[in-house]
């Protein structure tokens, strides 16, 4: 069953919303796939907090004209899923590892703000670390110092009960 205009406009505009605040949009082309092998991908980028969805090639080339994904719009070929994200990795992990699996599933391209991305791209944006592994180093970078410092500081009434141990157990043996 075909949306109607008001419907149609609805999505657009919905799609527009989260290309506002996004900074990476991804597509695969899912021909092939099983029912529960969407819904488990949907589960997966729903966890990632990716918004993806299955839209109309048309409707997605009205929702980026006039954004910074608006060279997107020439690769807009075939039945397309689309990945939404403020998180620049996330949707790429969530599409690259699921076609790793699901051969029916193929990344076929994407698009930050400005800049359009081949397949390759999409790839090598999927390998980086995700923000919450890039946090964790960070935090484990930032904390190293103080561990360190607040061992060091540690030491020196540790080596001075051991020494006051040693001189006991010296005198007890004399």
């Amino acid at each position: 069953m075909g949306l109607n205009l008001d419907d149609k406009k609805a999505v657009v505009a919905e799609v527009s919303e989260k290309l506002v605040d996004a900074q990476v949009v991804i597509m695969a082309e899912y021909r092939g796939l099983e029912v529960g092998q969407v819904t488990e991908l949907r589960a997966k980028a729903r966890e990632s907090g990716v918004y993806l969805r299955v839209l109309k090639n048309t409707l997605v080339r009205r929702a980026v004209q006039g954004t910074p994904f608006e060279g997107l719009a020439d690769q807009l070929v075939g039945p397309l899923i689309y990945g939404i994200s403020n998180d620049p990795v996330a949707p790429a992990k969530v599409l690259v590892d699921f076609a790793k699996g699901n051969d029916k599933l193929v990344v076929k391209g994407g698009a930050m703000p400005s800049y359009v991305m081949d397949v390759e791209g999409v790839k090598a944006l999927a390998s980086l670390p995700s923000r919450e592994e890039l946090l964790a180093k960070l935090l484990g970078t930032m904390q190293a110092p103080v561990a360190k410092f607040v061992q060091t500081l540690n030491e020196v009434p540790s080596k001075f009960v051991r020494t006051l141990a040693a001189v006991r157990d010296a005198k007890e043996t004399t």
